[in-house]
């Protein structure tokens, strides 16, 4: 897909053209360095890169920041505090003119995955772009997070580096998450979150042992050169945390089932935003109709607006944080404030094209929430006050459980946490909290795909095709009508021979009147195998005869409780009933007469569907010019042969 180039410059007969080895390619092939030695230098370069791109990105947020809101305000805030309404709307219409002269500023986190998979082409590549716009959005007071930006600088680095080498998708994919690593650990000098995020989010289960090596290295590279360049100081200063009581950790789960609710209207809100400014709400339609260009500066003239009441949901908001953290006396009306109107500011920021992450504001709303039950426990229950910890350590407990159910990364999120409080003591309620967020969140069916991840935490999300075609292709599409078909009386050693004769994972039983009773599968007959080979199995007790294990019928061995698919139905609904039972196929039966089998749907079928579908899809526009089609006839010769 990505070898071919435009329909528009395509001509009839023209082969798509070779790729060029690069300078760096050829004299590593000239080199022939050893597989261990690539993968030091590769990692050394993207944490180095990234890391010096980190210090960077972060000088220019604190310049802008320091010329914005310090000596510009300075200069206007005699004539009145509305003037502080300018700063963010002023960075808003700067980043609304750098739209308008490129309205992309490149791919975001899950356009680089999809790439590394051959599912879309690779747009240009812009992480200056990107990083100037973040630095402008943030150091005027935009109600975001550097953590997006920083992970996406990190990617971007890694993907070059990729090109650049011109290396397979594997290791393209490798190459990327190696760079977020290190973005996320340079962004928070927390190199073992950086790693686990890139193996939790971005790698999935696509890694293996020498995956770990690079991402390792890279992003302890990353959070070396971040220390040297930005302090080695952690993003928070924690209290210690105390631990008054083991009874207190089903407090704990409560503050877990809070954040889980937070974290999906903070998920939702974002999504709504995001519509609102595409002109699919009814009530605010006529904002779709504005240019482009003039959202941000819409964005930063609410952000604006709203700080003058509450100065505190400007910028990042780690001082806000820490102030929670410390203890410094909140109200508990004003946490609560500020969690609502901190949610709602982030959500339009989002929508409006401000650059940034989610990362920094989804902390904030768990301190806030954390802070806000504590001071509520404290209040209600006040016997046993002595054994309750302070605010504080719901605070940080907090913040780890709305980022784990925002972004859903629990394992980043709890090293996260810890790694900042560098306290063991921690890890029980933090897991405890974490653990139950992103249980829920994970549950829930509001906005419960694969793309939220990314999308969620800043990145500029496209999306994922195959998840575009698991929604929309029906499940008759991707069934088999072919299956193999068994009998309940047939015994144990039949249905065995049948399965691997016919090379079929499963098999469906039917009774003595052609209706369906279960599914048989070679597990059921390796578990059968297993236990009749005990000393003492040979024979197995069936309605009150002894009869040899092998000639046991399968009707008494096979999956009664069948869980079913419609031809009608979405891809996406059997495949989430097939995840949820670990099943390889489903039977799909006639909607009106559940025993009537029309096919056979299996994960494999459903793989193929996607593919073909995609393919044909990307193949269209060439398939439509004169002359590209291939022509499907066989000459005689080939007819003969």
């Amino acid at each position: 897909m990505t070898a071919l180039p435009p329909p528009d410059r395509l001509r009839p007969g023209q082969a798509p053209p070779a790729p060029s080895k690069s300078a760096l390619t050829s004299f590593l092939n000239r080199l022939q360095p050893t597989p261990e030695t690539v993968v030091l230098l590769l990692a050394v370069f993207i944490g180095s890169s990234t890391g010096m791109g980190i210090v960077t990105f972060h000088y220019l947020i604190h310049l802008i920041h320091t010329v914005m809101l310090e000596d510009v305000m300075g200069v206007i805030s005699p004539a009145g505090p509305w003037t502080l309404a300018c700063i963010p709307a002023l960075g808003g219409a700067v980043v609304g003119l750098m739209r308008w002269h490129r309205p992309d500023f490149g791919p975001g986190i899950s356009a680089l995955i999809a790439a590394t998979q051959g599912l879309r082409e690779l747009l240009p590549l812009r992480p200056v772009t990107k990083m100037v716009a973040a630095s402008v959005s943030l150091g005027t007071g935009a109600s975001l997070g550097p953590e997006g930006p920083s992970v996406e600088i990190g990617a971007n680095f890694g993907m070059l580096l990729g090109e650049v080498l011109q290396v397979s998708r594997e290791r393209q994919r490798l190459l990327l998450g190696a760079g977020a690593a290190a973005g996320l650990a340079a962004g928070f000098n927390a190199p073992i979150a950086g790693v686990f995020f890139a193996l939790e989010v971005v790698l999935g289960t696509t890694f293996a042992t020498s995956a770990v090596s690079v991402v390792l290295l890279a992003a302890v590279v990353a959070a070396l050169i971040a220390q040297i360049g930005l302090g080695s100081q952690p993003a928070f200063t924690l209290p210690m945390y105390d631990v008054r009581s083991p009874l207190e950790l089903p407090l704990y789960l409560g503050l877990g089932l809070l954040a889980a609710g937070v974290s999906i209207a903070f998920t939702e809100t974002i999504q709504f935003a995001r519509r609102c400014f595409r002109g699919e709400v009814a009530l605010v339609r006529c904002l779709g109709r504005i240019p482009r260009p003039i959202h941000p500066a819409i964005g930063g003239v609410v952000v604006g607006l709203v700080a003058l009441q509450w100065p505190q949901i400007m910028g990042i908001g780690y001082e806000t944080v820490e102030a929670m953290l410390q203890d410094v006396e909140f109200s508990l009306p004003l946490l609560v404030t500020l969690l609502v109107v901190k949610l709602g500011i982030t959500a339009f920021c989002q929508g409006s094209g401000l650059v940034g992450g989610v990362f920094a504001p989804a902390m904030f709303l768990g301190a806030s929430l954390g802070s806000a039950y504590g001071k509520v426990l404290a209040a209600n229950l006040p016997a046993v006050a002595s054994h309750i910890a302070a605010p504080p350590a719901y605070a940080m407990v907090g913040m780890a459980a709305v980022l784990a159910g925002t972004a859903k990364a629990p394992l980043t999120a709890i090293l996260l946490l810890f790694e900042l409080t560098r306290d063991y003591r921690i890890v029980l309620p933090l897991m405890a909290a974490v653990g139950l967020a992103a249980w829920l969140v994970e549950g829930s069916k509001v906005r419960n795909d694969s793309e939220l991840n990314p999308e969620q935490m800043g990145f500029n999300v496209a999306p994922d095709r195959p998840v575009e075609i698991l929604e929309q292709m029906s499940v008759a599409a991707a069934m088999h009508e072919s299956f193999l078909i068994l009998k309940d009386t047939q015994s144990v050693l039949e249905a065995g021979l049948a399965l691997t004769q016919g090379r079929s994972y499963s098999a469906l039983v039917f009774d003595s009147t052609d209706r369906l009773m279960g599914i048989i599968s070679l597990q059921d007959i390796e578990r059968a195998i297993a236990l009749g080979e005990r000393p003492g199995s040979t024979r197995v007790e069936s309605d009150s005869e002894a009869v040899p294990w092998i000639k046991q019928a399968i009707a008494e061995i096979c999956t009664l409780e069948v869980l079913y698919a419609y031809p009608d139905e979405l891809l996406s609904e059997a495949l989430d009933r097939m995840a949820a039972r670990g099943l390889r196929q489903l039977p799909v039966v006639d909607p009106d007469d559940p025993h009537r089998v029309l096919g056979l749907l299996d994960r494999e079928g459903i793989a193929l569907a996607c593919n073909v579908a995609a393919v044909s899809e990307a193949l269209a526009p060439y398939v439509l010019l004169p002359n590209a089609a291939p022509s499907l006839e066989l000459s005689e010769g080939d007819r003969a042969a």
